[in-house]
């Protein structure tokens, strides 16, 4: 089955297409999905090389695992939930987190952030990747994932409070970099 970049394949061909083990069909697919899910590599890691690891990485779990795709949600939504657990595996090989006294971590959990309402996702994907790994994860998760603290402890290894921590760290750490910028030099 040929494919023509005017004809675009249905996303259900694509899918039996790569189970069939069909190679154009899996360059399709990637050349699909890489852009939305190079994006998701982007906000849990700190640069390019980073990004593009997490997604090969990525990828070969999505070909590698496509058998137990069962239609009954979205595909990319599927897709998506790869990538994040594959971030999320990249952070936990990478890093030390950070633990915080309860006393710290109510007097952080207290900041209120309101500077990001004027950014654009460009310019917010590259704050956030100036936080240390274990900020940046939580951060992406709980804010841009949706997933609770509850899930966040569970899914990286970490207490529930350090989960909390960690993210009123991330937002605070990012609020005053909004404010650094937005100062206007003297």
């Amino acid at each position: 089955m040929a494919i023509q970049s005017n004809h675009p394949v249905e996303e259900s061909d694509l899918i039996k297409g790569c189970l069939a083990g069909e190679r154009r069909m899996q360059e399709a697919l990637y050349q699909r999905f890489s852009p939305k899910m190079y994006a998701v590599c982007l906000r849990y890691s700190n640069n390019a090389d980073d990004s593009q690891d997490i997604l090969q990485d990525g990828f070969v779990k999505v070909f590698k695992n496509l058998h137990m795709f069962r239609s009954e949600g979205s595909f990319e939504g599927w897709l998506r939930r790869i990538f994040v657990n594959t971030a999320i595996e990249h952070y936990r090989r990478q890093v030390n987190t950070y633990q915080v006294t309860e006393a710290q971590e109510n007097a952080l959990e207290a900041k209120e952030i309101s500077a990001f309402d004027s950014l654009s996702m460009k310019d917010l994907i590259k704050l956030i990747q100036q936080l240390s790994p274990g900020y940046r994860t939580v951060f992406n998760l709980y804010v841009i994932e949706g997933y609770s603290h509850k899930e966040i402890a569970e899914m990286i290894g970490i207490s529930e409070g350090t989960s909390k921590s960690q993210l009123a760290r991330a937002k605070s750490i990012l609020q005053n970099i909004i404010r650094t910028k937005k100062t206007p030099a003297e």
